[in-house]
C-alpha cells in the first residue's frame, strides 16, 4: 500500500522534480510540466470511484493496455483519458517497486532530454 507521502518521496528524487498542484490536487513537476497528480474529489465522485486514493500518470500511448493488462488490480482508467497516454494508480493497491518504476517512466514522459542524460548517468 502507496500513499501520496511515498509518491513524493520516490518522486523527488528525479532530477528537478519539485512539488507543486494541478488542477487543485497535490502534483510533481519538473520544469513546469506535471507528471503525476492525484486524483480530485470532482474526479472521484464524476467517475464513481470511492474505494482508494488515485494518482494520475503517464505513459507512452502505445504501453497504455500493456500496463493495464499486466497490472489490472492497481492500474485502471476511465473513459476521460481516452486516447491519451496516462493511467490511473489505485495506491491502496501497489507496491513501492511498481510505483518508483511507474513514476520514473512518467517523469521521462515529460521531463528535457537534458535532465534524462543526467537520470541516465546517475
Amino acid at each position: 500500500m502507496a500513499t501520496f507521502d511515498d509518491v513524493r518521496r520516490l518522486g523527488m528524487e528525479l532530477p528537478e522534480a519539485v512539488e507543486s498542484t494541478s488542477y487543485g490536487t497535490p502534483a510533481l513537476k519538473v520544469r513546469k510540466k506535471g507528471f503525476c497528480r492525484m486524483w480530485g474529489e470532482r474526479e472521484h465522485r464524476r467517475d464513481q470511484v470511492f474505494d482508494t486514493e488515485v494518482l494520475v500518470l503517464f505513459c507512452d500511448l502505445e504501453m497504455k493496455a500493456v500496463l493495464l493488462e499486466n497490472h489490472p488490480d492497481a492500474l485502471f482508467t476511465v473513459p476521460h483519458y481516452d486516447g491519451y497516454g496516462s493511467v490511473l494508480v489505485r495506491l491502496a493497491d501497489v507496491d513501492l517497486d511498481d510505483l518508483a518504476e511507474w513514476l520514473e517512466e512518467s517523469y521521462r514522459t515529460k521531463a528535457p532530454d537534458t535532465l534524462l542524460r543526467q537520470l541516465d548517468a546517475g
